[in-house]
């Protein structure tokens, strides 16, 4: 039998060092957690139990008992009914409108802030005169609260306002209609592109004057620059840009309800349809509208991020670092 070498013990057994190590990183996560542990209890209160009370909610209808001759509310349990109801009859109409809406405001306005804000970024990055009161001018429509844009652009699409006006017609704009949508599209593009630009010129000034530099040198124009260039090193912050502003789309309410009204099918999205039911006293069948939202705006952002790459929570950096430390040890 072979008698273990010395340089085999010593590789086998760790050392007082490596334990020393282990135990203090041990400490320190311990410490990171309990540092932590306040954030995370208030994250429970204001994020986790509402969700619970609300997937419960939705799994009971309120109902009217007689008790002794009294008439009294309760809460009666239902299982999936309210989930169910939401995908029949004149319940089923209105949901799947709610949510054609939704995901049609979504697609069009994120994808047109993207284009100008974009633009935006390129032009506040530019080395021009005046700057400075580009970059605050730009940033006015972000600053307006959501009511008050609301009802600057309902003053706008009046019949007798200044869209019309432009254009020589009469056209309904805050009537039911396509018209509404584009009113509505409108109104978000112009309040929240700003947003994205401010986040993509950050990514800009991260680029360092030298890449562009070399890529003149070499004949690069300036149409291959945005796209072999710009457009790869902004990705982070545009990716996190897009995906903030698909999260807020996707809960749209105050701007359609403001500028259009309730109760129009052609702006009806699913935050509007949830607190029409609860306006009614279907508190069941209103969080059941809202958890599906809840699961719909969660499987977007997931596959967003996995196919656009966003590192949200610097993941990727993270395991970056890590590779780098394994590679020098």
């Amino acid at each position: 039998m072979a008698t273990p070498t010395t340089t085999e013990t010593a590789t086998a057994v760790p050392g007082p060092g490596a334990k020393a190590r282990g135990q203090g990183a041990r400490s320190s996560r311990r410490f990171a957690l309990l540092l932590l542990s306040p954030t995370f209890l208030v994250l429970a209160l204001i994020v986790g139990y509402p969700v619970l009370a609300g997937i419960r909610q939705s799994l009971y209808n309120k109902d009217e008992v007689l008790v002794d001759g009294f008439v009294t509310e309760g809460e009666r349990f239902v299982g999936l009914d309210n989930y169910t109801a939401l995908f029949r009859g004149e319940r089923g109409d209105a949901f799947w409108n709610a949510f054609f809406n939704t995901s049609f405001f979504t697609a069009t306005a994120v994808v047109l802030e993207t284009v100008i804000g974009v633009c935006l970024a390129l032009i506040m990055h530019q080395a021009l005169r005046g700057r400075g009161l580009v970059r605050a001018s730009v940033l006015v429509p972000w600053a307006v609260p959501t009511a008050m844009s609301g009802l600057l652009w309902r003053w706008i699409f009046q019949p007798d306002g200044v869209a019309n006006t432009l254009l020589h017609q009469e056209i309904l704009w805050t009537a039911d209609g396509w018209q509404s949508k584009v009113a509505v599209i409108i109104a978000e593009v112009w309040k929240t592109s700003p947003f994205i630009g401010l986040l993509a010129l950050a990514g800009l000034q991260m680029i360092p004057q030298d890449v562009y530099e070399a890529a003149r040198v070499d004949g690069a124009s300036a149409w291959q620059q945005f796209r072999r260039i710009t457009l790869p090193l902004i990705k982070p912050a545009l990716a996190v840009a897009v995906l903030f502003r698909l999260l807020d789309t996707l809960r749209m309410f105050d701007l359609p309800f403001v500028l259009i009204g309730a109760n129009k099918e052609s702006v009806e999205t699913l935050s509007m349809l949830a607190w029409s039911e609860a306006g009614n006293l279907r508190y069941g069948v209103a969080t059941a509208y809202a958890t599906l939202l809840f699961v719909y705006i969660a499987l977007i952002a997931y596959a967003f991020i996995k196919l656009a790459g966003a590192d949200v929570i610097g993941e990727a950096r993270v395991r970056k670092t890590t590779g780098k430390k394994g590679a020098k040890a």
